[in-house]
């Protein structure tokens, strides 16, 4: 019997790695620059870590990505479209044209934004959440994912990871996903699109 544990060599796991795997590729393959890279898809699919590796394991040496979670900006429950709104306005777009970008952080317990934190245009960019990837971001960005799995797969990985704070807002949460898939058809927009157990 093997000493690993099962969720070391689970499906989803497995499939994950290779999903980080091709998207680390994808950057190596990029021309000198700092790049754009949006990474969306529903709660729970896994973006935050493919995204966080990404940054730990950026392929191209001498550069330093900064990330921005959309969690960061969303204000409140009901702000998935307000934070793909702001993301473009706040950091994509002065980037994308080589000006600092500035993008305020929400406070979720106070209901207001916070201290506001600087991009460095010179630097490479990782965006990940739900609702990055629309077609004016994707007009801006050098590399574009896509990421999502099952419902109960997504929810029980979400819960798992915010517990109580999150399981009452799950249902008006999906259905602002929802309503960004159908409006700006996310995985037809990207160039790598991964469905994952």
């Amino acid at each position: 019997m093997s000493s690993r544990s099962s969720t070391s060599d689970s499906p989803f796991v497995l499939a994950h790695e290779a999903a980080c795997t091709a998207v680390i590729a994808a950057v190596a393959a990029l021309p000198p620059g700092p790049a754009i890279v949006l990474l969306d898809g529903r709660s729970g699919s896994g973006k935050s870590t493919m995204a966080a590796r990404l940054v730990a394991e950026w392929p191209r040496p001498g550069e330093r990505p900064q990330l921005v979670a959309l969690d960061s900006l969303y204000p409140g429950w009901r702000g998935l479209a307000e934070g793909t709104r702001l993301v473009r306005e706040w950091v994509l777009e002065p980037h994308r044209s080589g000006r600092p970008g500035r993008w305020r952080r929400f406070d979720w317990i106070e209901a207001r934004f916070a201290e506001a934190h600087d991009v460095d245009p010179a630097r490479p960019l990782v965006v990940e959440g739900a609702g990055a990837l629309t077609p004016a971001s994707s007009a801006l960005a050098d590399v574009t994912v896509w990421v999502d799995a099952p419902e109960p797969s997504r929810r029980g990985r979400a819960l798992a990871r915010d517990g109580e704070a999150y399981e009452p807002h799950w249902d008006v949460w999906a259905g602002q996903e929802a309503r960004h898939i159908a409006r700006n058809d996310p995985r037809g927009l990207a160039q790598l699109a991964f469905e994952l157990p």
